[in-house]
């Protein structure tokens, strides 16, 4: 005979698992004996033992006692059921496990193959992974504002892998994310990229429905938001002074 506390200890749970089984009535809960204590038999234990898998598999307890009461065939049924219905779980979980490593990187759900292939050709380019999740972050907001870019913003992207200028100043702009907004490196990273907006023909200070993009670049660091807002500045200003210059013979008529 045992007591609760090798009982529990047989089944491998508590001694308070048990007295709960006692409660609910799952567990029937024998009378003390001489010495003022409750012994339980081998039966009780197997009895707990199958409480505990049950239980274990998710069956609420309320079946747990319709199926202890059950005859042989009809219990080894309601155990094929569960048995399919885990199965069920473990699929959903593993589904579930996937969907999670996908979050892990985040973009695989959210953006095609080709960007993904871009982001993971940042990566092995050295890039550092904060800029490569603001990439992704504009990919993400480029795809809802103007998903007809995506496309040429493809092959944009990939041709400035191939362009040493474009990669070295990208690659300085990685860097400068550490970079105090005063360091003088980024007055020299000011003077290129402007440099390099005029040599493609760019103009920063139209950004149209892009401007929520350039945004969310600038709040990436003070550094960045100082070295957006002057390129945008010069890039008016020349915008400016070509429409002045342009307009000059209509004034004069």
């Amino acid at each position: 005979m045992l007591t609760i506390g090798q009982l529990a200890a047989t089944a491998g749970v508590t001694v308070r698992t048990v007295r709960h089984y006692h409660q609910v009535g799952l567990l029937p809960e024998p009378e003390r004996d001489a010495s003022g204590y409750r012994r339980y038999s081998a039966q009780a234990a197997v009895d707990l033992i199958r409480i505990r898998t049950l239980a274990d598999a998710g069956v609420p307890l309320a079946r747990i006692d319709e199926l202890l009461r059950a005859r042989p065939e009809e219990f080894a049924a309601a155990v094929t059921e569960l048995d399919a219905e885990l199965a069920r779980r473990i699929d959903r979980l593993a589904e579930h496990r996937r969907r999670i490593a996908d979050l892990a990187s985040g973009e695989r759900l959210a953006l095609p193959p080709e960007v993904v292939a871009i982001l993971d050709r940042m990566r092995a380019l050295g890039v550092s992974e904060r800029s490569v999740l603001l990439e992704r972050d504009t990919w993400i907001l480029l795809q809802t504002l103007d998903p007809e870019a995506m496309r040429q913003g493809v092959r944009d992207k990939n041709a400035s892998f191939d362009d040493p200028e474009t990669m070295r100043l990208f690659l300085l702009c990685d860097q400068s994310l550490d970079w105090e907004p005063d360091d003088p490196r980024v007055d020299r990273l000011i003077d290129d990229l402007d440099a390099w907006e005029i040599a493609h023909g760019r103009d920063s200070s139209r950004p149209g429905n892009q401007a929520v993009i350039l945004s969310r670049i600038a709040e990436a660091s003070p550094t960045w938001q100082r070295i957006l807002d002057a390129v945008v500045h010069r890039a008016k200003q020349r915008r400016l002074a070509e429409e002045r210059r342009t307009a000059g013979p209509d004034r004069k008529r």
